[in-house]
């Protein structure tokens, strides 16, 4: 591991800044494997609308968290992260480098940041809390979880039900309240030392530019088959799984509610949107080091900066 030991190489950024063919390089340098981090992913048979790596673009390096849950099954966070520590432990276990990449940023914080996750969920609970609050309403169900937890309820709007029956939820469950969980596990050391880099483009131009040819590629590639062989095979179109960029447009017009083309221009728009909220939720990091390019990725010339970084 280059001496590097038990220290994690993160490589973040925008969708189509060139992640995947970074990350393979480095891991070809390094000695390392691929984790992924990428919510859409994890799941299996959808491929193309989530611009899965192809086993010839791997070049023989191990790819982990890919292909790791069917699109019908609820996929959290807290689950994410389980999967990536242990696939982390593993690497450094057989003397590997680990190397995560992705640009599903909420995922990479979590791991990164040692804090374990309150109570996994009671699913029939959660059922009952849910009725509950469309029983009351938004502002009589914020004022029973204000009586616990009055922190937690004065940051959360009536009409946040999905974060106000999460609190509830802890609460009922653990006897301590999600503000008291996060204030304790906020403190905790990371998990691991860590290099991150980020990856964008000195013009955002060149950015959307990339995006709307990656769009263009994806339909020439089958997306809309892709999307029609999980509606037929059962997927609701309301899971979350389809609710992806890509797939939700594709879905639509599937159903007639649009064409094609206006499908892929909105695909399009919408990635270009995913991509300037992940640039915004990054700046958010001093310790990121940016890797810009000029023009298209060079990604022997980006190797060797990052190369730089971790041995420097």
């Amino acid at each position: 591991m280059d001496g590097n030991t038990r220290r994690l190489l993160v490589l973040t950024g925008p969708t189509a800044s060139g992640k995947t063919a970074l990350g393979v390089e480095l891991a070809r340098r390094l000695d390392g494997e691929i984790v992924s981090a990428d919510s859409m992913q994890v799941y299996r048979g959808m491929d193309i609308g989530t611009a899965k790596v192809r086993p010839e673009e791997t070049k023989g390096v191990p790819h982990h968290l890919i292909d790791v849950a069917e699109p019908w099954e609820p996929f959290s966070v807290s689950r994410w992260v389980e999967l990536a520590q242990g696939a982390v432990e593993d690497i450094f276990s057989r003397g590997k480098q680990p190397i995560l990449v992705g640009g599903t940023n909420l995922y990479i914080d979590s791991l990164l940041s040692g804090r374990d996750f309150a109570a996994q969920g009671d699913g029939a609970l959660r059922e009952e809390l849910n009725a509950q609050y469309e029983r009351l309403g938004g502002a009589a169900f914020r004022e029973r979880l204000r009586a616990v937890d009055p922190e937690r309820s004065a940051r959360l709007a009536p009409a946040d039900k999905k974060r106000l029956v999460r609190a509830m939820e802890v609460w009922l469950l653990t006897g301590e309240t999600i503000s008291a969980h996060d204030a304790r596990t906020s403190a905790l050391p990371p998990r691991w030392p860590s290099l991150r880099v980020a990856l964008c483009f000195a013009e955002r131009q060149r950015l959307y530019d990339r995006i709307d040819q990656r769009v263009a590629q994806m339909e020439a590639a089958g997306l809309f088959d892709e999307v029609a062989g999980l509606l037929s095979a059962g997927l609701d179109a309301q899971s979350t799984a389809m609710q992806a960029i890509g797939y939700k447009e594709a879905a639509a017009a599937l159903r007639g509610e649009c064409s094609r083309a206006e499908a892929v221009a909105r695909i399009q728009m919408e990635s270009r949107r995913y991509a300037k909220r992940q640039l915004t939720w990054l700046r958010r990091d001093r310790a990121l080091h940016w890797l810009r390019w000029d023009g298209s990725p060079d990604i022997a010339k980006g190797a060797a900066e990052v190369l730089a970084l971790w041995r420097g």
